[in-house]
């Protein structure tokens, strides 16, 4: 699977635009989500090959939207890296157990994020 679009999930403005600044001069299309229930809309309408989902956010949060996307016909294909402050082993843990193939502790690292991309296409 070759990934070009990804959808970044973040309510924090400053990390959505620095992670669409990293995927953007790596060559990436990138699209953004403000909440989990945006995110839900837009990978249903626009498909990405891949989402970036942050966890702590208002209204739903990233693992109930990870748990929605990865038990739909229509998106389970749609790999998705967590990407969050919450930073303990048990979050690692219950994040994949959501259906997320894998999970970054911010602040993100460029080459980080790059290199796990790279391993899902």
């Amino acid at each position: 699977m070759t990934i070009k679009t990804i959808l970044v999930v973040d309510d924090s403005p400053t990390d959505r635009q620095h992670l669409t600044d990293v995927l953007t001069k790596a060559g990436y299309k990138v699209s953004s989500a403000t909440s989990a229930e945006e995110a839900l809309a837009k990978v249903k309408q626009a498909k990405p090959d891949l989402v970036l989902m942050d966890v702590v956010m208002p209204g739903q949060n990233g693992f109930q939207a990870t748990r929605a996307l990865s038990s739909d016909e229509a998106t389970k294909h749609i790999p998705i890296i967590i990407c969050s402050t919450k930073g303990q082993e048990t979050d690692k843990v219950w994040g994949l157990r959501q259906g997320a193939k894998d999970y970054l502790v911010k602040p993100v690292k460029p080459a980080d994020l790059l290199a796990k991309i790279a391993a899902l296409g």
